[in-house]
């Protein structure tokens, strides 16, 4: 099974329940029913609930369904739930600001050639998406890529929690767009020139080019007015 399938199974599944502000042990759709939500099959919705599962953010009942549970450690650390009700989509994306241009000068110092390789791939399909929601899902990967990049696990899981956040925070709220990209769109080649500097070793450049990036996904998001 593609792993790049069950990463967005995966986000989707995190932002679909904090999004419908579930309360313990409330039960989810069935599995037909949230593959239709999702966009995603069977397969890649169960590999999603397992990993929540081991997390302790469901528990499932042969016979019953799945349920939305606490997990070890809910009292000491807040749900994305619980903290997207705290936030803004501007606090969440300026996070974001914060964060990512670090994870870019780190792959620019680990990224191995296998990581460079898929990250060109992610590039040329993103410049093709047919919808924004096509586009998006790319982006998201490409993204996830240079944070995996880092080869630090720390770093990944904090970018994961960051990025489940702004699903549900930002995706849903600001981008319902029924278009596509156009071909011009900044990001294409602003992520070129992140992917450049990456592959060059240049972590101050890395660096610089994630954040101006940011800055300008976060004008489009929040035009001045």
């Amino acid at each position: 099974m593609n792993s790049e399938n069950i990463t967005g199974a995966l986000v989707q599944l995190r932002a679909y329940i904090a999004q419908g502000e579930f309360a313990r042990n409330d039960r989810l759709p069935p599995e037909r029913k949230l593959c239709l939500d999702l966009g995603v099959s069977r397969a890649e919705l169960r590999r999603a609930f397992t990993i929540l599962e081991s997390e302790g953010s469901i528990w499932r009942h042969v016979g019953r369904g799945t349920f939305v549970g606490d997990g070890p450690g809910a009292g000491e650390f807040p749900s994305i739930s619980a903290i997207a009700k705290k936030t803004t989509p501007r606090e969440v994306m300026h996070a974001r600001a914060v964060l990512e241009p670090l994870l870019a000068r780190e792959a620019a110092l680990h990224a191995t050639a296998e990581d460079l390789e898929e990250l060109r791939k992610i590039a040329s399909k993103t410049r093709k998406a047919n919808t924004w929601r096509e586009y998006e899902a790319l982006d998201n990967q490409f993204h996830r890529l240079i944070a995996e990049a880092t080869q630090n696990t720390p770093l990944v899981a904090m970018f994961e929690q960051l990025n489940a956040l702004r699903r549900t925070v930002v995706w849903g709220r600001l981008r319902q767009r029924t278009d596509h990209p156009p071909k011009d769109h900044h990001s294409f080649n602003e992520h070129d020139a992140i992917l450049d500097a990456i592959e060059n070793r240049d972590t101050n450049l890395s660096e610089s080019g994630m954040r101006q990036h940011l800055q300008s996904v976060i004008s489009s998001l929040f035009p001045a007015s």
